[in-house]
């Protein structure tokens, strides 16, 4: 059986909004849907057989609004479902690690562009092996298309671009690949930006580009990037890209890239660190300053 998209679920309007999304995607992946909900842990002796009774009710029900909402979204994606005896992070990093990629919900922030990320999800991003989707409150189809000629939201136009940022410096084939077939899926514009800063002489080690003009610095930049790009402009010839490279910091610059985008994709290095797993100062940026989806691809 081929790897499913998964969701996690538990009754709010985030996690409904990115069970959506996850139907869409596994659409467009020929994919099977997984939905999982993980409910709460009791590890004490004698835990209240009535207060199990009463997670293990919430749980069905939250998995039944769900795919009541699937089937009249998108009535074709094979569906099942799952419930996970938690603790909420570590159920569903394992259950992840059986899946093409784990959807999430993450709540938009009122009058802001943005996420507001729970533990939970964070800590899922920042230690699993599978890419992670997170997904704000209010997110519709319609949000990933094109308005129409008149200016209206629509499902019928062509698909906004999926934008990558990418890292230069230590550009990843599974990431880069990641957007390209995100982007070939929806027959969608990749849209690739690198920011770059300035170095300072001392910093630069061999090889690194520090020419005085930045003018010249840019132009230096932007052939690294299509040089980086040129085999996977041919292994996916039918998907258009446009290349950016922007001076400034690499957050602010992806941050607004990303306006009006269908799907964001950054990288996640999976190194561990002496405080433990984390995201990266720009993958933080995004999860929670981005208003579109935004898809965190694990890397070594």
């Amino acid at each position: 059986m081929l790897p499913p998209v998964m969701a996690g679920v538990d009754g709010s309007a985030e996690s409904l909004a990115a069970a959506e999304w996850a139907a869409r995607e596994a659409a467009r992946r020929d994919r099977p849907l997984q939905l999982v909900h993980v409910w709460s842990w009791h590890p004490r002796e004698g835990a209240d057989a009535s207060a199990t009774a009463v997670q293990r009710y919430l749980a069905r029900r939250a998995l039944r609004q769900a795919e009541d909402r699937i089937r009249r979204t998108c009535p074709g994606v094979k569906l099942d479902d799952e419930q996970i005896e938690g603790p909420a992070t570590g159920a569903l990093l394992h259950a992840a690690e059986q899946a093409e990629l784990l959807v999430l919900g993450s709540r938009g922030l009122s009058g802001f562009t943005g996420f507001l990320v729970g533990s939970v999800a964070l800590g899922v991003v920042a230690r699993a092996a599978r890419p992670v989707v997170l997904v704000r409150a209010g997110e519709e189809a319609t949000d990933e298309h094109l308005p129409d000629d008149d200016g209206n939201l629509s499902t019928r136009t062509g698909y906004r671009d999926v934008v990558l940022g990418i890292d230069l410096d230590d550009p990843c084939d599974d990431v880069i690949e990641f957007a390209f077939e995100a982007a070939r899926l929806r027959g969608a514009r990749l849209h690739v930006v690198h920011a770059w800063q300035e170095r300072s002489p001392l910093g630069l080690g061999p090889g690194d580009i520090g020419l005085v003009n930045g003018r010249e610095q840019a132009d230096e930049w932007l052939g690294f990037l299509t040089a980086v790009l040129k085999v996977w402009r041919d292994k996916y010839s039918e998907v258009e890209v446009a290349e950016t490279v922007t001076e400034g910091r690499p957050q602010s610059v992806l941050v607004r890239a990303s306006t009006g985008a269908s799907l964001l994709v950054v990288g996640r290095r999976m190194t561990e660190r002496p405080a433990g797993p984390r995201t990266g100062p720009v993958t933080h940026a995004a999860i929670h300053h981005v208003g579109c989806p935004v898809a965190v691809v694990p890397h070594e």
